[in-house]
């Protein structure tokens, strides 16, 4: 298989990362719609919402829940959006959520510097 997400998670392609357990990986995007814009994958491909299983999913919103907390408190997010494409709008063909934080100014910073925000984030 020659998926983008699958090779993050292994290691193949380095990312930022922001969080990991044993079922989901959590990088920056690296081609930023907003300061913090973060991907939340499974570990195992899943190609979509019709693939991905209910246990996974629901893990993967608990998760999603404690990093918008921490989003949106280290980087003085106005607010989060969560998006998730499936179909012919998605991208990268494997299951993933996108966490866009908000900000009324939306001057975007390079990912080096957000990372460096974000990585100590006790």
């Amino acid at each position: 298989m020659d998926c983008l997400f699958c090779k993050i998670v292994s290691g193949k392609i380095p990312s930022y990362k922001i969080y990991e357990d044993e079922l989901v990986y959590a990088f920056l995007d690296i081609n930023p719609d907003s300061n913090g814009h973060t991907l939340l994958i499974p570990k195992k491909h899943y190609l979509d919402m019709n693939d991905i299983p209910l246990d996974t999913l629901t893990h993967i919103f608990k998760v999603a829940k404690e990093l918008k907390v921490m989003l949106e408190e280290k980087l003085n997010a106005d607010g989060l959006t969560f998006i998730q494409n499936n179909g012919d709008v998605q991208e990268v063909k494997h299951f993933h959520l996108h966490l866009k934080p908000y900000h009324k100014n939306n001057d975007i910073k390079d990912v080096k510097e957000i990372y460096e925000t974000l990585k100590d984030r006790d």
